[in-house]
């Protein structure tokens, strides 16, 4: 049986303070303490604020997980050096640790990613372009619309340059997942 993953709602109070400073979630709780000390006592006042503290926690957290800008620089130099099939084995590599099992494939998807019945599609070979616009993006939707419609999964499109605004909207209002900077290193396996 496929495991169920728990999405938050993206515009949730928590959701909001997770994407925020630390130091806003921090305000958040005091600012819980302080109503709450109106009405109770100060034991459930801190109760209150708990979650907020958990969520500043949470934040600090990540925030000392992500690499600097200089580091992840470089690991997509390092990702940008590799050739076509170091690349292509170190995303083979990345996809199976989230769970896909992945093929190779020719056309527009390098990659035919099946996790859960359900077949993604990847591109990758324009990796080191400097610039992508639209027209790969069309390519990618053109094969995944292909796929029989009880199967499709998502698109990824891998890039470690530059996409263009145009593509971006394209990639929003298609539903293509962009990978790229820290997810992209990450999957490659060089951060």
């Amino acid at each position: 049986m496929a495991a169920m993953k728990f999405k938050m709602a993206e515009n949730s109070l928590f959701a909001i303070l997770l994407r925020a400073p630390w130091w806003v979630s921090v305000l958040a709780a005091a600012a819980a303490i302080a109503l709450v000390r109106f009405f109770l006592a100060i034991e459930y006042a801190l109760f209150a604020s708990t979650p907020f503290l958990i969520i500043a926690g949470i934040v600090i957290w990540r925030r000392l997980r992500t690499p600097s800008g200089a580091r992840l620089e470089a690991a997509l130099e390092r990702v940008r050096a590799m050739s076509w099939e170091a690349f292509a084995a170190a995303l083979e590599e990345g996809f199976r640790r989230e769970g896909y099992l992945p093929k190779r494939s020719q056309g527009a998807a390098d990659f035919e990613l099946e996790r859960y019945g359900r077949v993604s599609l990847a591109a990758a070979k324009r990796w080191k372009a400097s610039r992508t616009g639209v027209e790969p993006l069309r390519e990618l939707q053109a094969a995944a619309a292909a796929l029989p419609a009880e199967d499709a999964g998502e698109c990824l499109y891998l890039c470690a340059g530059e996409i263009t605004v145009t593509a971006r909207a394209y990639a929003a209002e298609k539903n293509i997942r962009l990978v790229e900077g820290l997810e992209l290193a990450k999957l490659a396996g060089v951060l």
